[in-house]
């Protein structure tokens, strides 16, 4: 079992930054990779970017440019950097941890609002 608690959500003016944190904790020696999802009023939950355990990033298409993951495997963190927000980037933020067993663990999810 792996448990995932994300931090760092919140309301921010269009074009600041912002940066979630997700901490895990448990088996943490299963994770194969960590991501953050997000899931806009009225959208489907769609993917941003992810990270190995190795480091290898990945990014959707949409978040190429303003969006930058990064781990902290000292402190089983991984972050999402957010830049230049946009209100179309108001959304709740949620990690993922993805094991070895091929199970895919879910945070509870952190708020974005982006609004002047």
């Amino acid at each position: 079992q792996v448990q995932l608690v994300e931090s760092g959500g919140g309301l921010v003016q269009p074009g600041g930054s912002l940066r979630v944190s997700c901490a895990a904790s448990g088996s943490i020696f299963s994770i194969k990779a960590m991501g953050w999802y997000r899931q806009a009023p009225g959208k489907q939950r769609e993917l941003v970017a992810t990270i190995t355990s190795g480091g290898v990033t990945n990014y959707a298409d949409s978040a190429k440019g303003r969006f930058t993951i990064s781990g902290d495997n000292a402190k089983n963190t991984v972050y999402l950097q957010i830049d230049s927000l946009k209100p179309d980037d108001t959304a709740v933020y949620y990690c993922t941890a993805y094991v070895v067993r091929g199970d895919l663990y879910w945070g509870q999810g952190t708020q974005v609002t982006v609004s002047s």
